[in-house]
C-alpha cells in the first residue's frame, strides 16, 4: 500500500493500487505558506495584500470587492484591540466584541501574535488563548464564526475556540464551522474551568432573584446553586464574562453571574462564592486554528483530526474504525453530526420507500502524526470506504499536567 506524502503546494492525494475503482481522493491542505510572501517574486503580492488590508473602505462597492459576505451581510471590520493592562478604566471604555456586522480591514502585522476568541474580556476563552499563546494580543469576537472569519481575513493570526467540555460534552457549533471554513488545527490546549458567583459590591445572596451565565456555566453549577439555597431564576446568555459585564454595565443588583474571578476583577464585581462548579475536574478542550497547517513531526506525541462521510450510510463505520485498530492507533474522540448536504437517505433505491435513515458526518481524533506511515496507510484504507475525507489538522497534543486543586490557586487559569 502506498504511503501518503502530504504536499505543501497541492492537495494531498490518497491512492491505493489495489482498489478496483482507482479513485483519487484529496485531503484538503493549504497550498501556500505565509512566509513565502517575504522573498522573491512574492514580495509584490505581500505589499499589495498589506495595502488592501490596511486601507479604509470608502464605498460599498469597494467593501464588497475586498471583504466577502458573511451570512448574507456585506460588512466592514471595525477592530479595537483589548488592552489587558487597562483593567481599572470604566466599563464604557472596554473593548466592544468584534461583530459579524461590524468588520474593518486588518491592521498591519505586528510583533505580537493576534489571537481571536469568542466572548468578551474575562471569558475563559481569553484565558485559554493566553495559555496557548503567552503575551498574545487577544481579540474578542461576539460569535464563533466571527473568530473564524477574523483569521481568514488576516485580522487575527490564530483563533482559540472550545470544542468539548468534560461535563457538558461537545460544542457542536464549532465542529460544523470546522467543516465550513478552511482553517487548520495547529494545536490544542486543555483549560480548567473554575466558576465563581459574582454580584455588585454590597449585594447579598439572600436578595438575589436571578442567576445568569452561559448555558454550559449554568449546567455545570446546577447542584451547587441548589445546595447554596438559591431558589432563583436561571437565565442563559451568550457567555460567562458577558453576564458579568451586563450586571456591571446596567447596575443590576438582584442578579448574580457565573463567571471567572478575572471577570470579577475586570468589571468590578464581588465574589459571593468561589469554586461553585459541581465537579472540580471541569476542563474545556480548545483547539488553535491557523490559515496554514503545521508540518507534522514524530519527535513528540501528535494528534490528528479528520472528518469523513459515506454515501451509503453508517454501515462502513466499523470498517473505518478497523483501519485504525489493525494499526494500533488509539482514537481519543468520535463525534457524529448531521450531513447538511444529504440529511436524509431513503431506504428504497428508487426513492419511493417510506423508511428513512439519517446521514452523518463523522469527526475522529486519533493519536498519531501524519508524518507516520501507519497514519498515512490508515487514511489510505479509510478512503476506500468513504465518499468524503478531510484532514482538519495534525498537531502536538497538550501534555501539560493539571490537577483540580491547581485551578483555584491561579489568577489567570480560572
Amino acid at each position: 500500500m502506498r504511503t501518503l506524502i502530504p504536499s505543501s503546494h497541492t492537495p494531498a492525494t490518497i491512492t491505493t493500487p489495489q482498489t478496483r475503482r482507482r479513485r483519487r481522493f484529496f485531503i484538503h491542505s493549504s497550498a501556500k505558506r505565509s512566509d513565502s510572501f517575504a522573498n522573491g517574486s512574492r514580495s509584490s503580492d505581500w505589499q499589495s495584500s498589506c495595502a488592501i488590508l490596511s486601507s479604509k473602505v470608502n464605498s460599498q462597492q469597494q467593501s464588497e470587492s475586498l471583504i466577502p459576505a458573511v451570512n448574507g451581510y456585506n460588512s466592514s471590520l471595525n477592530l479595537v484591540p483589548f488592552d489587558n493592562n487597562n483593567n481599572n478604566k470604566s466599563i464604557q471604555s472596554k473593548t466592544k466584541p468584534l461583530s459579524i456586522t461590524d468588520l474593518s480591514p486588518a491592521p498591519m502585522h505586528g510583533s505580537n501574535l493576534r489571537v481571536a476568541y469568542q466572548g468578551v474580556p474575562g471569558a475563559y476563552s481569553e484565558a485559554a488563548a493566553g495559555k496557548a499563546y503567552p503575551n498574545c494580543q487577544a481579540i474578542p469576537c461576539d460569535q464563533f464564526e466571527v473568530a473564524f472569519q477574523a483569521v481568514e481575513l488576516w485580522i487575527a493570526d490564530r483563533a482559540v475556540l472550545p470544542v468539548e467540555n468534560s461535563l457538558g460534552g461537545s460544542i457542536h457549533r464549532n465542529y460544523d464551522l470546522l467543516l465550513r471554513h478552511r482553517l487548520h488545527i495547529v494545536g490544542e490546549v486543555q483549560f480548567p474551568v473554575h466558576h465563581c458567583l459574582l454580584a455588585l459590591p454590597g449585594v447579598r445572596k439572600e436578595f438575589l432573584t436571578r442567576v445568569i451565565s452561559h448555558p454550559q456555566g449554568l449546567a455545570q453549577c446546577e447542584h451547587t446553586l441548589t445546595k447554596l439555597g438559591l431558589n432563583v431564576a436561571r437565565e442563559a446568555v451568550d457567555d460567562t464574562a458577558g453576564a458579568a459585564e451586563f450586571i456591571a454595565a446596567n447596575n443590576v443588583r438582584d442578579t448574580a453571574a457565573i463567571a471567572s474571578a478575572r471577570a470579577a476583577e475586570i468589571y468590578g464585581l464581588e465574589i459571593l462564592e468561589d469554586g461553585i462548579q459541581d465537579d472540580a475536574s471541569n476542563v474545556t478542550r480548545f483547539v488553535m486554528l491557523a490559515r496554514e497547517p503545521i508540518i507534522p513531526r514524530t519527535d513528540r506525541p501528535f494528534k490528528t483530526s479528520i472528518v469523513f462521510a459515506h454515501e451509503k450510510g453508517t454501515c462502513v463505520l466499523f470498517k473505518v474504525l478497523s483501519a485504525f485498530a489493525f494499526r494500533n492507533i488509539s482514537l481519543t474522540k468520535i463525534e457524529s453530526r448531521p450531513n447538511h448536504n444529504v440529511p436524509i437517505r431513503l431506504v428504497d433505491e428508487a426513492n419511493v420507500g417510506t423508511a428513512k435513515h439519517f446521514e452523518y458526518m463523522f469527526y475522529i481524533d486519533f493519536e498519531a502524526s501524519m508524518a507516520e506511515a501507519r497514519a498515512q496507510n490508515a487514511l489510505a484504507e479509510v478512503q476506500e470506504f468513504t465518499s468524503f475525507l478531510r484532514v482538519l489538522g495534525s498537531y502536538p497534543m497538550d501534555m501539560t499536567s493539571w490537577s483540580p486543586s491547581s485551578s483555584s490557586s491561579s489568577t489567570f487559569s480560572l
